[in-house]
């Protein structure tokens, strides 16, 4: 008996020491404690990011505040852009201004040199021309004066009258035109009257005759025509008539 509780005592502590071991392996040590402390922390902060992210309320305000910045962003460049542009439109609208005014510039400076060239071309024409007519009333004076009477005489004739035959065609290629004033108005800006001759076959002021030859060069005068001009023609005076009546008796 004494045995057989010795056994039962010594099962007792066994099993009381099997106890206080397995509850000193379920207790917790300051270690374990403190690491399973900072895995909760961590698995709270990643349940509250995961919570956060997958907020639709929460995901809507960031995307909106980025929204608004790009959206700020955009008009900042886009009204640096326009400014550019309205810039650049300027200077190329000055520019084109600059370039109108020049080439209308040169435009009138080669219209007025192209009229001054115009100009000089056709003064020296006629002053060149103005020389030549004295040469030209030379050879009509001697057709009207000389009268050939022989052989010899015929051939200088149709001699001198090929040479001016061929300077009055000369002449006329230049633009050259002789007047006709005979019978007509007389005019100032064409004629000048040299002689007056009364007469009751023409009316006051009708050129009778061209004296020296007046010509145009194109639509210009190039000379005035030298002529006689109509006048009135005077009643006799009443004593010269008695006298020519009492004489006549």
């Amino acid at each position: 008996m004494i045995e057989e509780n010795k056994q039962v005592n010594n099962t007792s502590e066994q099993s009381d020491e099997a106890v206080e071991v397995k509850q000193a392996m379920n207790s917790d040590s300051p270690a374990q404690i403190n690491s399973n402390e900072s895995g909760n922390e961590v698995t709270e902060q990643v349940q509250d990011q995961t919570n956060t992210a997958e907020d639709p309320a929460t995901l809507n305000q960031e995307n909106n505040a980025v929204g608004a910045d790009q959206t700020a962003i955009d008009t900042a460049v886009i009204a640096e852009m326009t400014q550019q542009i309205e810039s650049l439109k300027t200077q190329l609208e000055d520019r084109n201004t600059q370039y109108m005014r020049i080439a209308a510039d040169f435009e009138n400076y080669r219209k007025r040199t192209q009229k001054e060239k115009e100009e000089v071309e056709q003064q020296v024409k006629r002053n060149t021309i103005i020389d030549l007519l004295p040469v030209v009333d030379n050879f009509e004076r001697a057709r009207a004066q000389l009268k050939p009477q022989t052989d010899g005489e015929m051939t200088i004739h149709k001699s001198y009258q090929g040479v001016y035959k061929q300077l009055v065609d000369s002449l006329k290629r230049l633009g050259v035109s002789p007047m006709r004033p005979e019978g007509q108005p007389f005019d100032p800006n064409l004629h000048e009257a040299v002689m007056r001759e009364p007469t009751d076959e023409y009316s006051e002021g009708t050129v009778l005759e061209e004296l020296v030859r007046g010509y145009y060069l194109g639509e210009r005068v190039l000379r005035h025509a030298m002529v006689k001009v109509a006048a009135l023609k005077e009643d006799t005076p009443p004593s010269e008539e008695n006298q020519s009546n009492s004489a006549n008796t």
